[in-house]
């Protein structure tokens, strides 16, 4: 389905009313949910709603030069459509493609409502049902549904991480995040500097260095950077003698464990894996480059994300001169660039602050149960996708040592199972409760990424034992959401009279 197609298909008129299921977000989380209900629960009545005005969340919200996925979308894509492009690591407009066919294929595009921003939830314990407070337009009205799913991603939409830097309002060019990239940037030319060494801007410096007169990556400190290639020989090789969904899942399956492989090398032999990550880097860079200032890390492989860079074209790009990596760290900006600890002075024509992002659990939208607001991080994250003391609410977080998204179908092929048995039983609310007071808990996310720490005490918790903890292993989750019972211990089911909650579903 065309973009074209799906504008002409999706309801214009605001939505209102009931459904038994209302989805927050249409990105790759929200549309995978669309797809187990439309698929699995056929009687079951759903919208996604959505405040920007496109579906694709992050590959629709990021326009910077050469957004792409950092994970192979054997992995990123959906259990249960083929990824069927030659590329591996895909760029943003080929995700989008595979997510309008998911619309299509599966008939969403009645379901979704564009520009429908959630600004709050309240829960009642007597009707089962959430009041929903829609806004569009400057207008506010309230809709309601019996569950809620958050598939809002992790982090603000509104604006990135961008700490300020002394100067900065003395600097005559221009300053800009990749979150907010002008459609307009002329880079053609000048001389940019990129501050920062995640996953953005290894993606950045390779895809401008053809037009930018100069670009250097300016980092505090080193990132992981491994090359990989953009196509997947093995992949692509196995499509060509076995049926399409045969071959996608054999290859889903070898890339889970090669990617699960790779990580406990990282966390169990991090020497064996830091000369492997060296070899590699030095293979595709020039013979005198430091590769041990610019890309050595004080941390231990995957202590933070591996940045992988398709067919090394960063590399590539720092061989031809036409990039440079440079390691200090910043005084201040001056008016014509920026001022290093060292003594170096930048010059920038155009200064790109790849700075990282806000974490932002559930959007942002404020949740309470029977008229009390709720704070996250006095919750308990159960089975990864609810949280205590929240009836009726599910939402999506992925890995963050492996493709975010392997997790989406695990979620909601448990979340429309539990679904199914509270149908069966005649339940009306699920509720986890964490009653073992003697519980030791930790913070949700056992990672050091700036981003994260930046948000951790505003983050739920996990426990130490049971669904209560937070599991970084497909395969163990697979044990639990996958095969495990939807009927467990930590959970309260109980039932108000249909009668009263009343049926108007909108379908």
């Amino acid at each position: 389905m065309s973009v074209a197609t799906f504008n002409q298909t999706r309801p214009k008129d605001s939505f209102t009313g009931h459904v038994d299921v209302l989805i927050v977000g249409a990105g790759i989380s929200g549309l995978g949910m669309g797809h187990y209900l439309a698929t699995t629960l056929p009687g079951k009545s759903f919208a996604i709603l959505d405040g920007r005005d496109a579906i694709g969340g992050t590959w629709d919200l990021f326009r910077y030069p050469g957004i792409r996925s950092d994970s192979d979308l054997h992995t990123f894509g959906y259990e249960f459509k083929p990824w069927t492009s030659d590329n591996a690591i895909a760029d943003a407009h080929e995700i989008l493609d595979y997510l309008h066919e998911v619309i299509e294929e599966d008939d969403l595009g009645r379901r979704i409502y564009l520009q429908h921003k959630i600004v709050k939830a309240d829960f009642s314990s007597e009707t089962a049902r959430w009041t929903v407070t829609v806004e569009r337009d400057g207008q506010q009205w309230e809709v309601t549904c019996a569950f809620l799913f958050g598939a809002t991603g992790y982090y603000d939409y509104a604006s990135g991480y961008t700490p300020h830097f002394e100067g900065q309002e003395d600097f005559g060019g221009v300053i800009v995040h990749p979150q907010s990239w002008p459609e307009d940037l002329d880079y053609r030319g000048k001389e940019v500097v990129v501050i920062g060494s995640g996953a953005t801007a290894v993606t950045l410096i390779p895809a401008m260095a053809d037009d930018a007169g100069h670009i250097t990556m300016l980092q505090r400190s080193p990132s992981y950077v491994m090359p990989l290639p953009r196509k997947d020989p093995i992949a692509n090789t196995l499509r060509k003698v076995l049926p399409e969904k045969a071959a996608y899942a054999a290859t889903r399956r070898f890339n889970i464990g090669k990617g699960r492989f790779i990580y406990n090398l990282c966390q169990r032999h991090p020497n064996v894996a830091k000369r492997i990550i060296r070899s590699a880097n030095v293979k595709f860079l020039p013979e005198d480059f430091d590769v041990a200032t610019h890309f050595t890390p004080s941390y231990n492989p995957w202590d933070q994300r591996l940045c992988a860079v398709p067919d090394a074209d960063l590399f590539r790009a720092i061989g031809s001169g036409r990039a440079s990596v440079v390691t200090d760290k910043i005084v201040r900006f001056t008016k014509t660039g920026i001022l290093l600890e060292s003594g170096r002075e930048l010059n920038a024509d155009i200064i790109v602050t790849a700075t990282g992002l806000n974490v932002k659990l559930f959007g942002g939208i404020e949740v309470s149960v029977d008229g009390e607001v709720k704070d996250p991080s006095e919750s308990l994250v159960y089975k990864a996708f609810m949280l205590s003391g929240i009836p009726n609410l599910a939402f999506m977080f992925g890995y963050t040592n492996s493709s975010w998204t392997l997790k989406v179908g695990l979620v909601c092929d448990h979340l429309c199972r539990m679904l199914a048995y509270m149908d069966q039983h005649g339940y009306t609310t699920v509720m986890p409760v964490a009653d073992d007071p003697g519980m030791q808990t930790r913070p949700m996310l056992d990672f050091s990424a700036g981003y994260i720490l930046r948000a951790a005490d505003g983050l739920p918790r996990q426990g130490d034992s049971g669904p209560w903890t937070i599991e970084m292993d497909y395969w163990a989750d697979h044990a639990r959401l996958r095969a495990g019972s939807v009927d467990d211990a930590a959970l309260r089911f109980s039932a108000v009279d249909r009668a009263a909650v009343g049926s108007g579903a909108a379908r």
